[in-house]
């Protein structure tokens, strides 16, 4: 039977070839191994400068529990709280955005009323 590592580490590397060949393949771009877990694309941007973007393929183990080992990574609680994260800071900023707008609309009206005033 295969140690932990072993078949993290073969799993890990299965998905970095076929990130790899895709990438090569669809793109026509050299993609450069910098790690065991990494890879570097070179792009261009809309100027034309290049630039690289990384991919990182892990294999998450999850939390420590307390009694030497790990809880289970759950990918999908992490996109929940994720989700959730996304949508709380869009709702901040809607009301943000609806309170700034708010006291542009009354300041508006108490320059309005003031220029009364002064005539």
């Amino acid at each position: 039977m295969a140690s932990k590592a072993t078949l993290e580490n073969k799993l890990r590397n299965k998905f970095l070839s076929f990130v790899s060949d895709t990438i090569s393949k669809e793109m026509e771009t050299d993609v450069l191994p910098v790690s065991a877990s990494e890879l570097a694309i070179p792009v261009l941007d809309e100027e034309g400068n290049e630039k690289f973007v990384l991919i990182k393929i892990s294999i998450p183990r999850g939390t420590r529990n307390g009694m030497g080992g790990y809880d289970p990574y759950d990918g999908y609680a992490a996109n929940e709280a994720y989700l959730d994260e996304i949508a709380s800071k869009a709702q901040e900023k809607a009301v943000k955005r609806a309170m700034k707008e708010a006291e542009k609309g009354k300041n508006k009206k108490e320059e309005k009323g003031n220029s009364y005033a002064d005539e």
